[in-house]
């Protein structure tokens, strides 16, 4: 049996903490003994892992200055599990195997990268920093492993080893992520949205790179044309670029068209809710929100970004980014389309070629080769 450590920063909401699940969930718990290792407690997706007896450890660090302690607790955990694989999940969790490879030498150190194409002008200075020593020290991993060919290509020429990487993409969960008719009655009764109503979404937390300004400019496009449609933007984030974001809404006049709900916990009711899903991100690694939406049969309109059009495949809208102009028309190409039959071949699509199954499979088969 391997014995497998994962290291993460927390498990609330977020893409690459609800695939972490996902793929611990995955795992045939008779080839692997998995524990999860994160920094910070209190995250709304623990319950998760504890409902299936995963063993989890909060390292219980205080704050971004807490290191000697935090990383005196980290090494005597793992000197007591002695993992044959510790997988660090992003930045700081990637880097910090590289210098556990001192007390570990016998472990094996892979790293989860999850981005591509990002704007780090828009971080702050230590996000630069770990980025430059993940570029310096990635070629003392022994397994890179990116969740779209967008970030490979980013990594490589940002001088990550090439015959360290491999990708494999995201699991969506379609026994979770589903059509569902009562739960999508549910949500748009709680939002006041009529079934004939159009609902159109962006699923995303409120993050620069998520690009909400050309979603919310496309949107006031739209409402000059039509106006039997709302908007819904699902996701929480910095408060003072929240109020930005509800300033602009004041000033194209859409504010009673666009609801803002939050991080929300019932994903696959949310999806369902929806009758076009939109995705207006810069950059994108390998977006799962569109996978979960094409999974509850809801097309998509997603700039061409990342993996984003590779997923979408023929069922949804492909449109330039930082375009308002060309987002909203994609959204009247979707409108004028038979939305139900783009809901199945969407569906379809996440069902064939980007299962949990496979998501698992490719996992199992690196980490043997690795041990």
């Amino acid at each position: 049996m391997i014995e497998i450590a994962f290291l993460i920063r927390s498990l609330n909401y977020g893409g690459a903490e609800r695939q972490l699940i996902t793929l611990v969930k995955g795992l045939d718990k008779k080839k692997f003994n998995i524990t999860v290792l994160y920094f910070y407690s209190g995250g709304a997706l623990e319950k998760d892992l504890q409902d299936i007896g995963i063993n989890l450890i909060c390292l219980k660090k205080r704050d971004r200055w807490d290191v000697v302690g935090f990383l005196w607790r980290l090494v005597s955990h793992l000197k007591c599990i002695t993992p044959n694989v510790l997988h660090g999940f992003m930045g700081t969790s990637n880097l910090l195997t590289i210098f556990l490879k001192l007390f570990f030498p016998s472990t094996k150190m892979m790293w989860g990268v999850r981005a591509s194409n990002v704007d780090l002008s828009r971080y702050d200075w230590l996000s630069l920093l770990i980025f430059k020593l993940e570029c310096l020290f990635s070629r003392f991993a022994d397994l890179i492993v990116v969740n779209s060919h967008a970030g490979q290509a980013y990594h490589l020429a940002h001088g990550f080893p090439a015959n360290k990487i491999v990708v494999i993409p995201n699991g969506i969960d379609t026994e979770l992520f589903k059509p569902h008719k009562e739960a999508r009655a549910r949500v748009r009764a709680e939002w006041n949205i009529a079934e004939d109503t159009i609902l159109i979404g962006l699923v995303g937390r409120l993050d620069p790179l998520k690009d909400h300004p050309t979603f919310l400019n496309a949107a006031a496009l739209l409402c000059q044309e039509r106006k039997n449609l709302h908007f819904v933007c699902v996701g929480s984030g910095l408060e003072s670029y929240a109020n930005e974001l509800y300033r602009l809404c004041e000033e194209l006049g859409i504010s009673n068209k666009v609801i803002w709900a939050g991080a929300r916990a019932d994903m696959p009711a949310v999806h369902n809710s929806l009758d076009i899903a939109a995705s207006s991100s810069y950059t994108e690694g390998f977006p799962n929100v569109i996978g979960e939406a094409m999974a509850c049969g809801v097309p998509c309109v997603v700039t061409d970004v990342g993996d984003s059009a590779w997923i979408v495949g023929d069922t949804g809208v492909v449109v330039g980014k930082q375009n308002p102009e060309a987002l909203a028309l994609g959204w009247v190409a979707c409108l004028e389309s038979d939305r139900s039959v783009l809901g199945l071949k969407a569906r379809a699509r996440i069902v064939e070629n980007f299962s949990v199954k496979q998501l698992v499979k490719q996992t199992e088969v690196v980490l043997w080769r690795k041990v």
